[in-house]
């Protein structure tokens, strides 16, 4: 009964609302916004985001989850740098993950579904006409999330979804020399499959695309990367 009662306290909108925070202090960190270092203040946030300070505290503890940034009793929070190497094995996950699910949303698809991955596809090739890396790296988080929802699988969901912060979007998008036309193009052969309903060659070209992601992540020295042999020491 007591748990009962303290979830009938966290409305869907909190959670909701969490989920948008997050992903604004994300986008913030990767963009240069917020620093290594960068102090993160609950009021502080909470002020520049038009939020209360429980938002605000349930997006950090699930950022401190997932390692962009760190938490300590009586100090507070500040971002951290991931390293190269978090981010590829997160890659190599995502991979498999994204190989099901390409399969999966091959056979399970609607035709609203395909017309929706087309937008999203078109949008990529709008925002990288105007140069907007962060517009695009949306267009492009939102593209994989389409097929996530397609396969109508909720445990898939669930585990893609806890690593979508270490997407290749953001870090590849925002990389210095990233063809942002390039991109977007390279989701063409995965919506081609899966509308042609052919499973083994939407899953093969969405781990093929995951591959060269990790290609990038190799390739490029992101400013916001850590590396390897830096100790988390605060």
């Amino acid at each position: 009964m007591t748990t009962e009662r303290a979830l009938a306290h966290r409305p869907v909108e909190r959670e909701v609302l969490s989920s948008q925070v997050k992903d604004r202090i994300l986008t913030w960190i990767v963009q240069g916004d917020l620093p290594p270092g960068s102090r993160l203040v609950e009021t502080r946030l909470a002020q520049q985001l038009g939020t209360s300070q429980a938002p605000i505290r349930e997006a950090l503890r699930d950022l401190a989850t997932l390692g962009f940034i760190e938490t300590q009793p009586y100090k507070g929070s500040w971002v951290r740098k991931p390293t190269k190497r978090e981010l590829i094995e997160a890659v190599e996950v995502r991979a498999e993950l994204e190989g099901l699910a390409a399969r999966l949303a091959a056979v399970r698809r609607t035709d609203k579904c395909v017309d929706e991955l087309e937008e999203l596809l078109a949008a990529m090739a709008e925002a990288a006409d105007n140069g907007d890396a962060h517009e695009q790296a949306q267009k492009n988080t939102q593209f994989h999330a389409r097929i996530i929802e397609a396969t109508e699988n909720e445990t898939l969901q669930r585990h893609w979804s806890m690593l979508e912060p270490f997407g290749r979007t953001y870090i590849t998008a925002s990389a210095e020399g990233i063809d942002l036309h390039y991109l977007g193009d390279r989701h063409r052969g995965i919506l081609d499959a899966i509308r042609d309903q052919d499973p083994e060659l939407a899953a093969q070209r969405a781990r093929v695309h995951a591959a060269e992601v990790k290609e990038m992540l190799e390739k490029f020295d992101h400013p916001e990367l850590r590396e390897e042999e830096e100790a988390d020491t605060r």
